[in-house]
């Protein structure tokens, strides 16, 4: 028995149908535009910071985030200063120091203080930072350049220069924590919630965070104007402080490139400023972050896209603290 031509055809057009479909589904993811965002490893806060930030833009924007580690701030800064990936995160110091280097870079602003301390042995009698005269500091850290003037900002708040230690030269900040649990070194600097805190301070038998003097930030804003202190009180977070201090602070900074459009900004901050809520579950250390805390005077180009959103929502730029 024949078989109509159509129904003979049918399996065919079926088929093409599929490829059509298939066609247009590629399309679609084509145009679909991913953004890459650079942060440090993971296991580090930043890395961390920038997958809460990539979920939620995904989750609530259908913005298609992939989070791109990279070996260190140094490292990541040129890159989206490129253009090769659209965000980053990084600390303040950091990002002034490869201004001139990366002309294209613009900030959206800041996220959340970052916080350190000097840290001494619990068992010793000191309990600020002028008591480190004479004391062996770690300095130098080779591998961590934009630290350095930290350090010595630090010990001005005692009214202490380099000439009144014994400098400890040290590449890192780990290297600095090993020195000291080893006996090479007075004290070590570090970030508060880093695990390498904890481990030395359960292996040295207790550490103790050094008190900086409001009084001495005059002298230490000389050296690194944009280091400020906030507020710390006993708690699991802060290890060491020992009573209600002021910690030495310092921003934690997200930029993207001028080649990124307005558009794109002005959607991540909006995004960013309706789900805190879904920020604060991956990374509780965005608790913090707030659409008026983005916008904060540094003598570094903000992008214009951040601009209209602050414009928009009435938010002026804060003052270097």
């Amino acid at each position: 028995m024949s078989i109509p031509m159509w129904i003979g055809l049918r399996p065919i057009a079926t088929a093409l149908c599929g490829f059509v479909a298939v066609l247009a589904l590629g399309a679609g993811a084509a145009s679909a535009q991913t953004y890459g965002f650079a942060t440090m490893q993971p296991g580090t806060l930043n890395n961390t910071s920038g997958s809460a930030i990539a979920k939620v833009l995904k989750d609530k924007a259908g913005m298609n985030i992939v989070i791109q580690p990279m070996a260190g701030e140094s490292v990541l800064i040129p890159l989206v200063g490129r253009g090769e990936a659209e965000f980053g995160i990084a600390n303040i110091f950091e990002v002034e120091a490869a201004k001139a280097a990366n002309p294209n870079l613009r900030l959206i602003g800041s996220l959340h203080p970052l916080r350190g301390a000097f840290w001494v042995r619990k068992d010793t009698t000191m309990r600020t930072i002028a008591d480190l005269k004479g004391k062996r500091v770690g300095m130098g850290y080779s591998a961590m350049r934009t630290l350095d003037p930290m350090i010595k900002a630090i010990l001005a708040t005692g009214g202490l220069t380099e000439k009144d230690v014994t400098p400890v030269l040290i590449p890192n900040v780990v290297r600095g924590a090993d020195d000291f649990t080893s006996g090479a070194a007075d004290m070590f600097f570090f970030a508060f919630g880093a695990p390498k805190v904890r481990e030395v301070d359960a292996t040295v038998g207790g550490i103790r965070a050094l008190e900086i003097s409001e009084s001495g930030m005059a002298e230490a804003k000389k050296i690194v104007p944009e280091g400020y202190l906030t507020p710390a009180a006993p708690n699991p977070f802060f290890i060491g402080v020992e009573k209600p201090m002021g910690v030495y602070s310092w921003d934690n900074m997200i930029f993207t490139s001028a080649k990124v459009s307005d558009e794109v900004i002005y959607k991540l901050i909006e995004t960013l400023a309706k789900n805190k809520d879904g920020l604060v579950e991956i990374q509780p250390a965005l608790r913090e972050f707030s659409p008026a805390a983005l916008y904060t005077a540094y003598d570094l180009p903000y992008h214009p896209g951040a601009l209209k959103y602050f414009k928009d929502n009435n938010i002026s730029a804060r003052a270097i603290k």
